[in-house]
């Protein structure tokens, strides 16, 4: 298992930042991952709901399938994909209002038997891929 995690204070407020985080018709303008949903953009999100992502990881392209597990307007969105190589994908995004402003949080999990041979360079590329998420993320809302 490879676990990663990334957090930043964003200057917009929770609304603002979840608005955004969860416009998937411009998820790639700041997901570093996100090359693009090949049966087109979720439109709505549900717990139980999927969907179809390509994504780049370590600079390899990546199908992955999606599963929504939690969701809470404002606050929480966690999702499962199962993606290549039998490699499992968690990603949690946490937002925490600040007054004015939202600490954002997103925690990703990998298992699978490919995942222990490569773990340590998945972990640096996905916690580079995540802080420049975020770092997008924030121009976009602030």
């Amino acid at each position: 298992m490879a676990e990663v995690s990334a957090e930043a204070r964003i200057g917009a407020p929770a609304e603002k930042v979840w608005a955004q985080l969860t416009d998937f018709t411009a998820f790639g303008e700041w997901s570093a991952t996100h090359t693009s949903f090949p049966k087109g953009a979720p439109t709505a999100l549900e717990v139980g709901g999927t969907f179809e992502e390509n994504m780049k990881l370590m600079g390899f392209p990546a199908e992955v399938t999606w599963t929504v597990e939690d969701l809470e307007a404002a606050r929480t969105l966690a999702i499962r994909g199962k993606g290549p190589m039998g490699v499992n994908i968690g990603t949690r995004y946490t937002l925490t209002a600040d007054g004015d402003a939202t600490t954002v949080r997103i925690d990703g999990e990998f298992t699978g038997a490919a995942v222990s041979l490569m773990a340590g360079k998945l972990k640096d590329s996905a916690t580079a891929a995540l802080n420049e998420s975020l770092r997008k993320l924030a121009g976009l809302v602030a």
